[in-house]
């Protein structure tokens, strides 16, 4: 038997708010109306809510709070708009990222606007103490939605807490309607006293402006509690994530060294490992040199066995170079039959595939995927006007023929790179140019 997850009453509420607003969603589509243009008349509508406020506030008196009633009234007519532009999107199969960026920013200018009209109102009729209120809502709103936008630029979900911004239009719309009708009805210079307090506990306005207390509070510390969250959310991200460069950290040394090792001959060069000197001054000098062909460029070669790399022009079927994998990289199998063969998905992928990035005008930039600090330039001599690779060799560019890796010892896992040996020929002079980089 499953056990069904019990929806939040918040998802209930909206679920229910749509199916109830979704012929009307409808009708805006066949309107022709989009989303951003609904979006547009939210932001129209709450600009309408703060002039409703700074008109009270010049015009009415302290008393009056019917320019209250009617903003609050606007302020939920405006919230509507907010879910309506969502569900036009969607039903409207009109979503876009610029649209869902575009009603965020529109959504914070309205928030923004609104608490302009109602710090103004406040400060105007001489509710200075609860207008610093309605300033700290505002800065608790922001950073609701704040924290969030910054959690999720990286890279990971904060949507939790209290005072969202349907809750907060919610609380406000209700506050300002509810004042306004208690004040048509009982007065707006209505004050309860309590016996033996020579003051008043709440007066009419205390209901627009208590909940905006809360507001303050709540909003503040929501965006409080997203913080404490985003922060446990990415010590984990970071935690796995070390784990993860630790894990392929060990899981590249050991694919490099396969690859340089051969899957076929791995158990004969270990066994050379064991009984190989150095004894020789240049033991790159007894490999085999590989025979070339109208399409080659260099090679590479490494101990503990002569199995060779070669890297030949890669050409489509059109005599064009393949912009996307100008260099073919396959084997020579010397210490087997001496056969061509493709590297493998592993040796391709983690040890002598060579990535490349096209530069314009035929030049590529070149690297191997596990040596990515130094780059090679594909590109023609304008000596002879074929396609060479070019590296840096004592501090020279050089038309590159060989690499050599001389491996002395280590383990399986972590092998000990002695050098790295680069051979070439400056284009300008023709001599040869060698050069041995430590590892």
């Amino acid at each position: 038997m499953f056990l069904m997850k019990k929806e939040p009453l918040r998802i209930k509420l909206q679920k229910g708010i749509y199916s109830v607003i979704n012929p009307f969603v409808k009708l805006l589509i066949k309107w022709g109306l989009t989303p951003n243009a609904v979006t547009t008349i939210g932001l129209i509508l709450n600009i309408g809510v703060a002039v409703i406020f700074i008109i009270g506030a010049e015009e009415g008196n302290r008393s009056d709070f019917t320019y209250v009633g009617w903003a609050g009234t606007l302020i939920l007519f405006a919230g509507l708009f907010d879910m309506l532009d969502g569900q036009v999107a969607r039903l409207g199969n009109m979503s876009s990222t610029f649209g869902a960026m575009y009603d965020s920013v529109l959504d914070r200018y309205s928030e923004l606007i609104l608490f302009l009209g109602i710090c103004y109102y406040l400060v105007a009729q001489h509710f200075f103490f609860s207008s610093l209120f309605a300033f700290i809502a505002m800065i608790g709103s922001m950073m609701v939605s704040y924290t969030r936008a910054r959690a999720e630029g990286l890279g990971i979900e904060c949507k939790g807490g209290l005072m969202q911004r349907p809750e907060r239009v919610i609380l406000i719309g209700l506050s300002g309607v509810a004042c306004g009708i208690f004040s048509y009805y009982k007065g707006g210079d209505y004050k309860l006293f309590i016996k033996g307090i020579p003051f008043h506990i709440v007066e009419t306005m205390s209901i627009f402006t208590l909940p905006l207390v809360v507001l303050a509070v709540l909003s503040n510390i929501t965006a409080i509690n997203r913080l404490r969250d985003s922060k446990k959310a990415l010590e984990a991200k970071e935690r796995k994530a070390a784990r993860k460069e630790v894990s392929e950290k060990v899981l590249l040394s050991a694919l490099l060294v396969i690859g340089m090792l051969g899957f076929t001959g791995l158990l004969k060069a270990q066994s050379k490992q064991v009984a190989y000197t150095f004894n020789i001054k240049n033991p790159q000098d007894t490999f085999p040199v590989p025979p070339t062909n109208p399409n080659h460029l260099f090679y590479l070669q490494r101990t503990p066995n002569n199995n060779t790399i070669i890297c030949d022009l890669n050409y489509q079927g059109n005599g064009i170079i393949n912009d996307d994998d100008p260099v073919h990289v396959y084997w020579i199998r010397y210490t087997e039959q001496g056969q061509t063969q493709e590297l493998s998905f592993v040796q391709r992928h983690f040890a002598y595939g060579i990535k490349s990035r096209p530069l314009g005008g035929g030049k590529y930039e070149l690297h191997f995927v596990s040596i990515k600090k130094h780059k090679l330039y594909l590109m023609r001599s304008p000596v002879d006007n074929k396609y060479h690779v070019y590296a840096t060799i004592a501090q020279k560019q050089a038309q590159l023929n060989r690499v050599f890796v001389l491996i002395n010892g280590g383990t399986l896992w972590s092998p000990h790179v002695e050098y790295i040996e680069l051979k070439g020929t400056d284009p300008a002079t023709g001599k040869e140019l060698v050069e041995r980089l430590k590892v």
